[in-house]
């Protein structure tokens, strides 16, 4: 071998060896550079403000018995301006050399960007062990974009108390082929204008807004607006928000492409997959527009928030609520425009557009925006409504009305006629029922009706909470009307035998519990409430695989509960049968009543045939 050859080896295989040591950070050195963060400090022995005492200056002196103690208590953070970027490969902490030191620390962010502002902030590392005070802690970074601005953000209300901060690298802008996630979920970081807490859902604040998903390869940010959202569980610690980005967006796989999406708290729901099992309830009984939900991991500022179902925000657009309802251009404010998107709505006298129904239902107008919606569209939705309500065979879609019903009545949804959404298209006076929404007291999560199993009747007639004319209006569909109860059978009959079965839906719950494994233990140390009963408990589990195990035992019973209350016999495995066509057979309903002595007519559905001794569950296609 030439020795020209040679050097070329060893020049290659020491780049090889480079690059490793880069990513393991073992070749890089502890970054230094000027110390940036809170500026107001406190002087334990007085407990009184100070900027002499425990100063930032301690988390980076190396002495491991000093440390810095913010004054305030949330949101406050130390940090290093690097003077420019560098990719970050190590970060080393200590607890504060004090009392409850490794609780001080635990759910600690470590964040980069390039604002001093940190609007543009990545997560690089969270912290999820307390670590021992006077005692360095290490880990490799795993994010390969480079950042001028490091920093340390401390967990909530626990002020800013760390020993000692190493942030370890390399100059270079780096790139986002590599980033980081909190657990397996996608990570969703809101980083607001100055530093706002959201504080009501009527004031936007105006935010940068991060998306990382995809196997931590993909990030999508832009700025928007912040703000909270909902009703009850505004009083939460936990809070639900809205974001609205600037620009539409279809954020993970969302089928909608839009700008307003919401995070769902969760916080009474300690499976933190209630709303997850009931929208595939709505997929499973075939609802026309099932909202979109998918868990992720949330970041405020760079405090850590917990678990959230970022989701649809209900509105009128293309794969959301689809409204048929075009007119020329310019006439957008005609009295015309006669489609809508409105809620039933206990709580609806404090939104901006309402009105009481002929029969006191309160209702909710969510589409003509409130902005835009015209007198005379207000009064046509009101006058449209009242005749629906008072001649519902006439206007009503049964067939999305009594789907919806199913699933709140299977899921055992307490809040089901407390909150209904309804649209009408402007080319016809139907109106439909849907989409479903808010199942947090659902599945045996509400101390006011359980146990649900236990009672003789439906939900909406046993403790549920039913606003306005909603009982009297359900009771004349489901109770009161041959018809609706024939085409109530149909629908459970159908959707029964497809997948709407113990086999499936267990299955889901199963698959749930295991992507949300990561995500629950940070949401649980956040929250520390799996011992605590919250919001309508009716008790507390005390784990979170016991909390899962209790839908997994009201599933099953339930099925079973509204099989009996339809009438209706449930036979598992579908059977490929050959008959012996030659020999006399009688055909069955899934109900029990006889139908046919052969299958010539027979349209395509689900039967039980017999033949001598022998009894199968056949399909015909």
């Amino acid at each position: 071998m030439t020795m020209k050859k040679s050097l070329t080896i060893i020049s290659i295989l020491l780049g090889h060896v480079c690059t490793i040591m880069a990513q393991t950070g073992v070749a890089d050195s502890k970054l230094s550079g000027t110390i940036i963060g809170t500026a107001m400090f406190v002087n334990y022995d007085n407990n009184q403000a100070s900027t002499t005492v425990n100063t930032r200056e301690c988390a980076f002196d190396g002495d491991l018995t000093t440390y810095l103690a913010t004054y305030d208590r949330s949101y406050t953070w130390v940090g290093l301006d690097l003077g420019e970027p560098h990719v970050i490969t190590r970060i080393g902490w200590a607890p504060p050399n004090r009392s409850r030191a490794g609780e001080r620390v635990m759910l600690g962010v470590m964040e980069g960007a390039n604002n001093p502002d940190f609007m543009d902030a990545l997560p690089l590392h969270i912290i999820t062990e307390p670590g021992v005070a006077k005692q360095m802690s290490y880990v490799d970074v795993k994010c390969s974009k480079g950042f001028r601005y490091v920093r340390y953000v401390s967990p909530s209300d626990m002020r800013c108390n760390i020993g000692e901060l190493e942030f370890y690298g390399h100059v270079g802008v780096g790139d986002s082929s590599q980033l980081y996630r909190l657990t397996n979920l996608p990570v969703v970081s809101i980083h607001t204008e100055n530093n706002v807490e959201p504080y009501d859902k009527v004031h936007d604040i105006n935010a940068l807004i991060t998306i990382i998903s995809d196997k931590d390869k993909k990030l999508r940010t832009d700025t928007g607006v912040v703000r909270l959202r909902g009703n009850g569980s505004l009083n939460f610690p936990k809070k639900p928000y809205r974001i609205k980005f600037n620009q539409k967006h279809r954020v993970l796989d969302a089928p909608a492409k839009a700008k307003k999406w919401t995070l769902v708290n969760n916080y009474g729901d300690k499976t933190l997959m209630r709303n997850l099992l009931a929208l595939e309830l709505s997929r499973d009984f075939d609802m026309p527009y099932t909202p979109y939900a998918q868990s992720v991991d949330v970041l405020l500022n760079g405090e850590y928030k917990g678990n959230y179902q970022l989701s649809d925000h209900i509105d009128v657009k293309k794969n959301r609520v689809e409204l048929v309802d075009t007119l020329e251009e310019g006439h957008e404010n005609s009295e015309d425009l006669t489609a809508y998107l409105v809620e039933v709505d206990a709580r609806a006298s404090t939104e901006a557009c309402w009105f009481k129904s002929a029969k006191g239902t309160p209702m909710t107008v969510h589409y003509p925006d409130d902005d835009e919606i015209t007198p005379e569209q207000k009064a046509y939705i009101e006058s449209n409504y009242n005749r629906m309500e008072a001649n519902w065979e006439e206007y009503l879609d049964l067939n999305t009305f009594l789907r919806h019903f199913f699933v709140g009545e299977l899921s055992g949804n307490t809040d089901t006629y407390w909150s209904v959404y309804m649209y009408k298209h402007r080319e016809n006076d139907t109106v439909f029922t849907g989409p479903v929404w808010d199942f947090d007291l659902a599945f045996e999560n509400d101390n006011r009706t359980y146990p649900i199993n236990s009672k003789s009747d439906y939900v909406y007639r046993s403790g549920g909470s039913v606003t306005g004319y909603m009982r009297t209006f359900v009771d004349n569909i489901v109770v009161r009307n041959t018809a609706a109860q024939t085409r109530m059978r149909e629908i459970w009959e159908e959707a029964r035998q497809d997948r709407i079965n113990e086999r499936h839906l267990i299955a889901y719950v199963d698959s749930l519990e295991e992507l949300l494994q990561q995500s629950q233990k940070l949401n649980f140390l956040r929250w520390p409430i799996l011992d605590q009963v919250v919001h309508q408990n009716y008790a507390a589990a005390g784990s979170y695989e016991a909390e899962v195990q209790v839908i997994r035992r009201y599933l099953t019973e339930r099925l079973q509960w509204m099989d009996q209350k339809l009438g209706y016999t449930y036979i598992d495995d579908i059977a490929a049968t050959e008959l012996d066509l030659s020999q006399p057979y009688q055909v069955y309903h899934l109900t029990g009543q006889p139908c046919a002595t052969n299958f010539r007519r027979l349209p395509a559905g689900i039967y039980i045939v017999r033949q001598g001794q022998n009894a199968k569950k056949v399909r015909i296609r």
